[in-house]
């Protein structure tokens, strides 16, 4: 749907980003990325109008000019997708440089390619914990409920060392706040609040008695004098949670369903499985695992973008999924193609909020991936694929189950 907004002459688009075939690409986002590479838009929720950029190049501008800033959205009913943001005030997420560098360098502390490897072999073992009581259980079994559910969820809370009674609790609330019914805000605050306050109490207890875990290490980790103080560390440990279970659940998801509906690309893995390290990779940019936009950014003064005027304190939302597919930066780049050269993704980011934990969840991918096609080498869909269901109701985009047999 497009109208024409009284204060700009310019298009403005309907953007509900409700689109969830499958796997298929938002055929919306792919026809503004063609035509009209920033866009102007309205969405579900907030206040306004913003601006929709597509192309690789003008994401990578948004995402590093320090024009754009994070912080500038504090304060205002910014368009969005849910019906409550989901960021916290303090959250990393909603700073700029310099101030967002000091705790940049904190936490990236603790994914170190050393604190990685460490946390590979951990990842392993629960791996094939995993996969054992799927063997036993004998098939057919659910992908999703064996493997792809519970691995990000058991090594980001083993990581943090979060009780195991608690772990359905915070998933759920977590689940809650990804909603993108608008009868779920009430809910959505609700749980959004609480996982503030579980957190603080958590923090606090650590701050108090580091023990191994990543939140002790977070609460100790100093750049110079600094250290997190309470609420950074309670709203990064809250962070680490949502982030290091559900987007590494639904990317596991979309791969598992996309390895077995192409059986060229499953054989090739099991016959030579040192190309699983790019093939990875090139999933991560092939696979639209969300919709639309998140975080958007303000112009801080007038901007040029792509022969488009911004003006200050526009609302600009960058799509990292259409930048993974800009034909100008990628050949072909509708196809899955392992052989692809490598050209950086923007799966996790871009510029200063680039994921911190993209490489933990790389590696649960990789593993994860890797051992199950080596368990089970004649792993196949238990169903037809058109008959799989998929997430409709989040802004993330999966399969609720994935019935495999061997």
């Amino acid at each position: 749907m497009e109208n024409t907004s009284v204060e700009n002459t310019e298009t403005v688009r309907s953007c509900p980003f409700d689109f969830a075939e499958r796997l298929e690409f938002d055929p919306q986002l792919k026809q503004m990325l063609t035509e009209a590479p920033v866009s102007r838009i309205r969405m579900p929720y907030g206040e306004g109008e913003a601006w929709l950029v597509t192309s690789y190049e003008d994401v990578r501008t948004v995402t590093t000019d320090r024009r754009f800033s994070r912080s500038a959205v504090l304060g205002r009913d910014f368009p969005r997708m849910t019906p409550e943001p989901i960021v916290q005030a303090e959250s990393i997420n909603l700073m700029d440089p310099p101030a967002s560098s000091r705790l940049r360098s904190l936490v990236a502390k603790c994914f170190t390619p050393r604190r990685v490897d460490r946390m590979r072999r951990r990842t392993q073992g629960i791996v094939d914990r995993l996969l054992n009581d799927m063997e036993d259980a004998g098939p057919p079994a659910d992908f999703v409920a064996r493997l792809s559910a519970p691995l990000p969820l058991v090594t980001i809370c083993e990581v943090l060392d979060i009780p195991e009674a608690d772990r359905p609790w915070l998933r759920a609330h977590a689940l809650t706040m990804m909603n993108v019914g608008a009868a779920s805000k009430a809910d959505a605050v609700r749980a959004k609040g609480e996982l503030r306050a579980y957190f603080s109490e958590l923090t606090a207890e650590r701050r108090r008695s580091p023990g191994e875990d990543l939140i002790s290490t977070l609460a100790t980790a100093r750049d110079g004098d600094e250290l997190l103080d309470d609420d950074e560390l309670a709203v990064m440990a809250m962070t680490l949670l949502i982030a290091g279970q559900d987007t590494t659940t639904y990317l596991l998801g979309n791969m598992g369903y996309t390895l077995l509906t192409r059986p060229g690309l499953k054989t090739a893995l099991q016959a030579e499985p040192e190309r699983f390290p790019r093939t990875i990779e090139e999933l991560l940019r092939h696979i639209p695992f969300r919709k639309g936009v998140g975080i958007p950014r303000i112009a801080t003064e007038d901007v040029e973008l792509g022969g488009v005027p911004i003006k200050a304190g526009d609302v600009v939302h960058v799509s990292y999924l259409t930048a993974n597919r800009d034909a100008a930066k990628f050949e072909r780049p509708d196809e899955l193609d392992p052989d692809r050269p490598s050209i950086p993704h923007m799966t996790f980011g871009w510029g200063a909020h680039h994921c911190l934990g993209a490489p933990l969840a790389t590696m649960e991918l990789e593993v994860a991936c890797s051992t199950l096609l080596a368990r089970f080498p004649a792993l196949r869909l238990a169903v037809p694929p058109e008959d799989v269901r998929w997430n409709t109701t989040s802004i993330w985009r999966h399969p609720l189950a994935l019935p495999v047999t061997w």
